[in-house]
């Protein structure tokens, strides 16, 4: 595998200053991409999704880790370079690029399957430079291998849409044949629905965008609308970064029910009556990204499954666009930037 002898200079969206999104925190600039290292590949983006974890970090709600980052860390790319340690890709292979960009390896938590919660975590898009690029490096040993037969606008969306929905309804403790509510029907909504369903649950809906309620019953969801689900839910998922949705989700719980807040960043929660929301065993969860494990699990499920990936396509120019699109709602599904 050849590695480059010098960096590759790439067109690349940067957060100049986090603001609200209507006041353009982003910037297209030039910079170079360093070679890859050892354990290293050198991808040529293909496509990257757009997350709304993108958005909490141009606007700010999640504290910047590195001055003028690039964000995204949804990519299909194509193997360009790798270093000499890397066994599992050669160059012209399609890798993905997800979240989790590196861990410890060393903490207790990696070393008892938890490296999700390892403290020296770093992330994709947060600390290294994401996929709103013409290239990136990524650590092979964190990079996956996607399934046949996806292309590259559907397969995105998988490794961070799809992944933390694998692990949120993990959490969720979802019995079999179990009732599911799930609150903000978004990029990961969507996909998490459909494995729900798969796996025999009665799926419940609680969005207020119209376009979505319809994607949603289009899916296979037994009900979706604004008010409150019509039957008691065994378990609930909050997608929706508004914390005020909490109490009305641990209402809609039926006893010994559990609400999981997949998110990575929620506004604040109103006060919450003991009575009212966590009596009868209700449990509250929190979602703190992945593991590797998760990622490799959840493709080898999606593989077999195939769910519908409701695509909005924008160019590499437009993720400024995408950013505003998402954060006002006029992005049913998942948007996918795409490289010319």
């Amino acid at each position: 595998m050849t590695v480059p002898p010098s960096p590759v200079v790439t067109s690349a969206w940067v957060v100049e200053h986090p603001v609200p999104i209507a006041s353009a925190p982003l910037r297209f600039v030039e910079r170079e991409t360093s070679a890859p290292g050892p354990s290293e590949l050198l991808l040529r983006v293909r496509t990257c999704g757009v997350c709304r974890t993108d958005l909490h970090l141009a606007e700010g709600d999640l504290a910047p880790h590195r001055p003028r980052c690039t964000p995204g860390h949804e990519v299909v790319g194509e193997v360009i370079a790798a270093g000499s340690a890397v066994q599992n890709f050669r160059v012209g292979d399609r890798a993905g690029a997800a979240w989790l960009a590196e861990t410890c390896g060393q903490c207790h938590y990696c070393r008892t399957g938890r490296e999700n919660l390892c403290p020296d975590s770093r992330y994709t898009g947060w600390d290294i430079h994401g996929g709103f690029a013409d290239y990136m490096v990524v650590d092979a040993r964190f990079a996956y291998v996607l399934p046949d037969g996806w292309g590259d606008e559907e397969a995105a969306p998988l490794l961070c849409a799809g992944i933390i929905g694998y692990r949120a309804l993990q959490r969720a403790d979802l019995p079999r044949g179990g009732r599911l509510g799930i609150y903000g029907f978004g990029a990961s909504a969507h996909l998490t629905a459909q494995l729900a369903i798969a796996r025999g649950a009665e799926v419940h809906v609680v969005t207020r965008s119209p376009p979505a309620q319809r994607l949603a019953l289009e899916l296979g969801a037994a009900s979706a609308g604004e008010g409150a689900p019509p039957r008691p839910l065994d378990a609930a998922i909050l997608f929706a970064p508004a914390g005020r949705l909490v109490p009305a989700a641990l209402e809609a719980l039926d006893r010994g029910g559990t609400l999981a807040i997949a998110g990575i960043h929620l506004s604040a929660m109103p006060p919450l009556d003991y009575d009212q929301h966590l009596f009868q065993e209700r449990t509250v969860r929190s979602v703190t990204a992945n593991t590797r494990e998760d990622g490799r699990a959840f493709l080898a499920e999606a593989a077999r499954l195939r769910p519908t990936v409701r695509v909005t396509r924008y160019p590499m120019r437009r993720a400024d666009q995408a950013l505003e699109d998402l954060a006002v709602g006029r992005v049913t599904g998942v948007a996918v930037l795409v490289t010319s």
